[in-house]
């Protein structure tokens, strides 16, 4: 995929401390309420902008840490992730409590301010929960589901685990965006497409245990609840205005999160085997980023081709692959989304790649068009 020959070499466990960088932002919060003006966009500004500059900075990372790492040693890695949900529910119902009754700033500040604090919910809030829906801690699984029904979009955790790994990279998935489909195009379609398929692969998990899709046992009962328990709380605290806050904050984060997975695979698939088969997931059917300021503030997210391959591997501990074994972001997350905005300068920056992929993993493939397909005519 590239003639980059830099090595890829095994290395120590990285330190935690980096990664915690996201304590960082939460203050940024608090300084545009307080002040209000220019400062309301604080954490777009730093998150987008100033981490683009940081990834130019720091250069890459390419060190492996030992993917057998015990759990035991991770505590320092996984305490963040832990603290972030707490954290992220101080702070966002603090300020629905606090804008609205702040003199001091106008209409437009409070909604820039709480575009800011979505922009922290959805890249950091709904990457922890990330991270923690793929553990089988029962804490961590509630503190994934905390922090989905603080932006509304709790049926994440079921699209993600039972549909979007199962088929990634197939028709089958609707956050895997096709070939040639503008962001634009794919974020009406996923919210609409991956809503249902969670639901459905719900029901289904029940009706294979000859319970109906109304058994409690049915986690959009749980996932109901809670945002509920969100919205009356925004309410109780902020009135109607806090409510709309509220909902600003929410749409921005889900926004955050589907330019995310807008970019992690787009035009990548895998081959069709026949029988309603496909290949096995490998690195190289999800996009690689080894920048190295962004993956601190993802916690390695963007490692994304190894979180496919092996689903169960804890943040510190994925793994960057070469070129020849993954394809490669251009830039990291925070210039890629930004970049998906503009559908135009998208394709000029990812159709190329996604052709060389096709020549480099497929050369025997010479028909995409059931491949690019928006809907899902291929076999299953």
């Amino acid at each position: 995929m590239s003639s980059d020959t830099t090595a890829y070499t095994a290395s120590a466990l990285p330190s935690a401390a980096p990664f915690w960088v996201s304590l960082g932002l939460p203050p940024l919060a608090v300084i545009g309420a307080i002040y209000g003006g220019w400062t309301v966009f604080l954490l777009p500004l730093c998150t987008w902008y100033l981490f683009s500059g940081l990834d130019f900075a720091t250069g890459p990372n390419r060190d492996n840490p030992d993917p057998d790492t015990p759990v035991a040693d991770l505590a320092a890695h996984r305490l963040i992730t832990l603290i972030w949900a707490p954290l992220q529910f101080t702070l966002l119902f603090g300020m629905i409590w606090y804008v609205p009754q702040a003199d001091h700033l106008g209409s437009l500040e409070r909604v820039g301010l709480f575009f800011g604090i979505g922009v922290i919910t959805g890249t950091i809030g709904i990457t922890y929960s990330h991270e923690l829906m793929h553990q089988s801690d029962r804490l961590e699984r509630w503190m994934a589901d905390i922090l989905l029904a603080m932006v509304l979009y709790s049926h994440f955790r079921s699209e993600h685990l039972l549909v979007h790994h199962r088929y990634v990279g197939t028709p089958a998935d609707a956050v895997t965006a096709r070939y040639n489909e503008g962001f634009h195009r794919f974020y009406p379609r996923v919210l609409r497409q991956s809503l249902v398929s969670a639901f459905r692969a719900e029901s289904a998990m029940l009706a294979r245990k000859n319970r109906p899709w109304y058994d409690l046992r049915n986690p959009f009962f749980k996932y109901w609840g809670l945002q509920a328990a969100m919205l009356m709380l925004a309410v109780a605290l902020g009135g109607w205005s806090g409510l709309a806050l509220f909902a600003v904050q929410a749409g921005t984060a889900i926004w955050q999160l589907e330019l995310v997975n807008y970019i992690e695979h787009y035009g990548l698939t895998r081959a069709y085997l026949g029988d309603g088969k496909y290949e096995h997931v490998q690195p190289r059917h999800s996009w690689n980023a080894d920048h190295r300021a962004s993956n601190w503030l993802l916690i390695n997210l963007q490692r994304h081709s190894d979180h496919h391959y092996k689903p169960n591997r804890r943040f510190p501990v994925l793994q960057t692959y070469p070129p020849d074994k993954a394809p490669q972001l251009p830039f990291g997350y925070p210039v890629m989304t930004m970049a998906a905005m503009v559908p135009p300068l998208w394709r000029r920056i990812m159709n190329p790649r996604v052709r060389h992929w096709r020549k480099t993993y497929y050369p025997e493939i010479t028909d995409w068009s059931a491949y690019n397909a928006a809907t899902n005519p291929m076999p299953r």
